[in-house]
């Protein structure tokens, strides 16, 4: 009888480990569901895992996060964001088992990672103060409360399984055979608790959900309520020959949900258009201003075909797209407000552009207001901005990179110089100036692929913003190189498509291609990654022709 007693103990035991790694379980889950919920009522931006995650990104090392957009691509902030859920996962499971025996100590734990988490919320360059703690701290409360609740229930059940187990049974008591099993009850007891424990912090977490995709749906109904008027300097139409009618290469227009995004932001800012408003201000800046934007859509508008790169696309890389834009020259926002360039004796050097989720991107105030088509971007292929891609205002600048050009969600422009102030990617190692450098695409035949001998169209698309291509050229294996045909160019500030025809003979083959821009220079074949001013070197293709 003792043996069996025994043996009941030690699955006793066995289910104390898994109720108690349950239990660290819950309780996480059940922070992050009282976070979420309170989250709603500060900003979804404040909510732990948004906060650790952007803390994350601003201390992850260039060279990890290169790594990141070319291995996931969009998908980048998925993969953190569910990287950090895991983590915390084994680590409440841990705390879990701490608390089996030392109560106080993993509900400690759980409050620790409370005081993390707000700290990173507050600490964010968009942080609105303390009021960004209150979704970690709350949740971290109710979590530990929630395991020390749980454990002690276990801790109980423990100590009374070993006393009842032990007792020698009392005049006119059943035998120690015939009582019921105490483990039975006390199982039975935790699994209500933590049943009851799992539906509340789900049903806490759906409906913080609900209460944060609310908030934005105002931003929503006012993007919904733009009507972009017609463009003062419309766009020229795209010439019928921009398009190679080859089968494999990108569209000449790239469409809005095939646009590249990259960004740091866990959380797609949404702004409402009717509350949002631009603040120019800084040195040389004789007219301080704000605009809202009826303003900006009261202005006389351009509408331009405009190619952007991000400077973390890879040599023959996906992030690059065309698209039609409208928008406000921001150099005649600037002039306005009496800004003068460096080179005629201006002040400022340097255009420090400030989104509402805190990113800081520094622009050279004089590519800026050389004549190029530089704006404040509205629309993008006839519609309003996606949130995606910075509704309602975002900039951007022909011929450079989106890291020094291109800053979405908008809210700040501050004039000041390039010794004075280093820009979020400037301090993590990216260079202050960074045009766009001449690259070249093969877009078909893909990697690996097997054409049949004969003739086989090779083709791709070509760049060099605000400089224009003037001769692609493509050499199979270590050949001479031949000229491509060009597709009909729409303007400088576009990439360009090609093509060539190939007599493919069979066996295996290396395709390669260099573009060469309107100033003379020829793609390079150097190799170098995209730290710290953008990927050089030529696109190769290896296929087997059979």
């Amino acid at each position: 009888m003792r043996t069996e007693r025994r043996a009941r103990l030690r699955r006793l035991d066995w289910w104390r480990v898994l109720a108690g790694a349950t239990s660290g379980l819950l309780a996480g889950f059940a922070a992050l569901a009282v976070a979420e919920l309170v989250s709603a009522a500060v900003r979804p931006e404040a909510g732990p895992v948004v906060a650790v995650g952007g803390a994350a990104i601003d201390r992850t090392p260039a060279p990890v996060k290169d790594w990141a957009i070319r291995e996931f691509g969009t998908n980048d902030k998925l993969v953190l964001q569910l990287g950090i859920l895991a983590v915390l996962a084994l680590l409440a499971l841990v705390l879990g088992l701490v608390a089996l025996r030392r109560r106080l100590v993993g509900a400690a734990g759980v409050l620790l990672f409370g005081v993390i988490g707000a700290l990173a919320a507050t600490g964010r360059p968009d942080s609105t103060g303390f009021r960004d703690a209150f979704p970690s701290l709350a949740g971290s409360v109710v979590g530990a409360g929630l395991l020390y609740g749980l454990s002690g229930r276990l801790a109980t059940a423990s100590a009374s399984d070993v006393d009842r187990a032990d007792a020698p049974p009392s005049s006119g008591d059943v035998s120690s055979a015939d009582r019921p099993a105490p483990a039975e009850w006390n199982r039975r007891g935790f699994v209500v608790a933590a049943t009851v424990a799992a539906a509340a912090s789900a049903g806490v977490g759906a409906l913080g959900k609900s209460f944060n995709a609310s908030r934005g749906k105002e931003a929503v109904a006012s993007r919904e309520a733009v009507e972009l008027p017609a463009p003062a300097s419309p766009a020229r139409a795209v010439p019928g020959g921009a398009q190679v009618r080859v089968p494999g290469v990108s569209s000449f227009t790239t469409s809005n949900k095939d646009f590249y995004r990259v960004d740091t932001a866990l959380v797609v800012p949404k702004v409402n258009a009717d509350t949002w408003s631009l603040r120019i201000r800084g040195e040389g800046v004789t007219r301080a201003t704000r605009l809202s934007f009826a303003d900006l859509l009261g202005r006389e508008l351009i509408e331009r075909d405009i190619t952007l790169t991000c400077v973390s696309n890879e040599v023959g890389g996906p992030y690059v797209g065309n698209a039609r834009w409208l928008g406000v020259r921001l150099a005649d926002l600037l002039t306005e407000c009496g800004v003068v360039p460096p080179s005629r004796g201006g002040l400022a050097d340097q255009l420090v552009a400030r989104s509402v989720d805190g990113m800081t991107i520094g622009t050279p105030v004089d590519d800026v207001m050389d004549g190029r088509d530089a704006m404040l971007a509205l629309g993008m292929n006839g519609r309003p901005l996606p949130f995606t891609h910075g509704f309602p205002v975002r900039m951007l600048v022909p011929g450079l990179y989106g890291y020094v050009s291109a800053c979405k969600w908008i809210e700040d422009i501050e004039l000041t110089t390039f010794d004075a102030y280093d820009p979020y990617w400037v301090k993590r190692d990216w260079a202050r100036r960074a045009p766009i450098k001449t690259q070249s695409r093969i877009d078909t035949p893909k990697p690996f692929a097997r054409p049949k001998a004969g003739t086989v169209m090779v083709a791709g698309v070509a760049w060099a913003q605000h400089r224009g291509i003037d001769k692609v050229e493509v050499r199979v294996d270590d050949g001479p190189w031949r000229s491509a045909d060009l597709a009909a160019e729409d303007t400088r500030d576009t990439w360009r498509q090609w093509s060539y025809p190939w007599r493919a003979t069979p066996g295996g083959h290396t395709l390669t291609v260099r573009a060469t821009d309107r100033t003379g220079a020829v793609q390079t074949a150097r190799r170098t990654r995209t730290i710290p001013d953008g990927a050089s070197g030529r696109h190769s293709v290896v296929v087997t022709v059979d």
